[in-house]
């Protein structure tokens, strides 16, 4: 089991003596300066905050501080108050090792081994709990006050089976004995926690039902990002473009070879080696060519902030390329695993409680138990679905599997688009941004050109000529 975690309700430790602590104060001056503010009484005693004072009066001159310039707005202080006010000190529950009553004669009955008497002492040492506690949040499925964790603790180190049988027999047979030995601490501490209505198979549920939301949501995240990725591949305007561009210029690099000119597509291998195509002054590579035409002639928006990358995420390649269809399939089968166990666990619950301790286990496991079953079914097919696209993806690139695969996996496939993704979007970058220096450049050019450009009006004279009054008079 994993180590007993801290004892809840520590606080941080007390703050530091004030500076000068312990030393002699200095000699009084004549006339001390009082501080600049007054006294400050709230009306209730509130939490300190530990700072460190600055005071200006006491500042020598070692420049302007910024308080020098800050003044204290004006605070209604009535919610403060409530909020910060020094609570009730609480009743320290002591731990609950020392909750349970010490023999008064030296002779105790220990049944444990040593190790796992040791591991369940420590256990009893950390939980600052009462057996009280402990049952509201077994029967109640109430965390409030014993958390998760403290349950997980509980249920990992409760009596096993032939544990428990000897604890039952030395009870029965100590019954009605006044020179009955006592159990040991640790052995009273599991006898208490079985009393406890079903504790192992509520606490099991509780567990399940934390843990089931948790696991799902992370699957349904990966099967997302790994759909998305699928379906840019498959559909996205951008990502056909780019790919018929590769292709428009490799056919035309191709030219007149009979092995390599004339394709129709290419198997993806090429796109990561890319960038190790050369021009011929070794200025530029064929990717970063391709990136910049692109962008010339199929993005409009080249150059602004609204250009959008037209292939997957760099980000949500490697991802993909980390996922096995295996590792889904086996996440999910635990689940139902676990969920058909945890099934059974309430119908025994159900079977065998009172009535008294029946609700609210029953009417919360029930509403969960639907909920999971109807998400693990989802996940289920959705898992089905996803593959099923993938592998049409996989065959429609004409990518094939590695020696020793059967089918093409996630990694073969997303390891070559993640490269060439990671390649494309450093040099997209680059030219975008080179495009948005051009076009600022062309911006301030020609405003500076019509600022240049001299200004003046025509005025016509006063028409006083013959044909002017033959005008008029038409």
């Amino acid at each position: 089991p994993p180590p007993p975690p801290p004892p809840p309700g520590l606080g941080p430790p007390p703050p530091p003596p004030a500076p000068g602590f312990g030393l002699r104060p200095p000699p009084m001056m004549a006339q001390e300066v009082a501080p600049a503010k007054p006294m400050i009484e709230p009306p209730k005693p509130m939490k300190p905050l530990y700072w460190t004072r600055i005071q200006l009066h006491t500042k020598k001159n070692t420049g302007p501080l910024v308080w020098e310039t800050i003044d204290e707005p004006a605070v209604e202080f009535g919610e403060f108050v409530e909020l910060f006010a020094k609570g009730a000190v609480k009743e320290k529950k002591k731990p609950i090792s020392d909750t349970i009553s010490k023999s008064k004669t030296k002779q105790v009955v220990k049944l444990l081994s040593n190790k796992r008497s040791q591991a369940v002492g420590i256990l009893m040492s950390s939980i600052h709990l009462d057996m009280k506690d402990i049952q509201n949040a077994v029967l109640n499925m109430d965390n409030t006050v014993v958390d998760l964790e403290t349950l997980q603790a509980l249920y990992e180190n409760r009596a096993q089976a032939e544990e428990m049988n000897g604890i039952k027999k030395h009870v029965e047979s100590a019954k009605d004995k006044e020179d009955a030995k006592p159990l040991d601490k640790p052995e009273q501490f599991l006898y208490q926690l079985s009393q406890i209505s079903h504790f192992s198979e509520r606490v099991f549920c509780i567990l399940f039902q934390s843990t089931f939301h948790e696991c799902i949501t992370l699957i349904l995240r990966k099967m997302e990002i790994l759909q998305r990725v699928c379906e840019t591949l498959q559909n996205s305007k951008g990502v056909l473009q780019v790919l018929g561009l590769v292709l428009a210029f490799g056919n035309f690099m191709n030219g007149g070879n009979r092995s390599r000119g004339q394709a129709d597509g290419f198997t993806l291998d090429i796109l990561p080696k890319l960038k190790d195509v050369k021009s011929s002054d070794n200025a530029m590579s064929l990717l970063s060519y391709i990136v910049a035409y692109y962008l010339r002639h199929f993005d409009e928006d080249a150059g602004r902030e609204t250009c959008v990358y037209p292939l997957p995420e760099p980000q949500d390649l490697f991802q993909a390329s980390q996922m096995k269809f295996e590792d889904f399939q086996r996440d999910l089968r635990k689940l139902r695993k676990d969920l058909n166990a945890c099934s059974a666990e309430t119908e025994k619950v159900y079977k065998l409680s009172s009535e008294e301790h029946l609700q609210p286990f029953k009417g919360k496991m029930e509403e969960f138990l639907d909920h999971a079953k109807m998400e693990l079914q989802t996940q289920e097919k959705q898992l089905a679905d996803t593959q099923k696209i993938f592998l049409e993806l996989s065959v429609s690139f004409s990518v094939k599997p590695k020696a020793g695969e059967k089918e093409v996996s996630l990694n073969t496939f997303f390891s070559l688009w993640h490269e060439f993704s990671t390649d494309f979007k450093e040099q997209w970058k680059k030219q975008n941004k080179l495009m948005l220096q051009q076009r600022v450049k062309k911006a301030e050019e020609s405003f500076k050109q019509a600022r240049q450009k001299p200004s003046y009006s025509v005025t016509t004279k006063n028409a006083t000529g013959i044909k002017a009054k033959l005008g008029k008079k038409i």
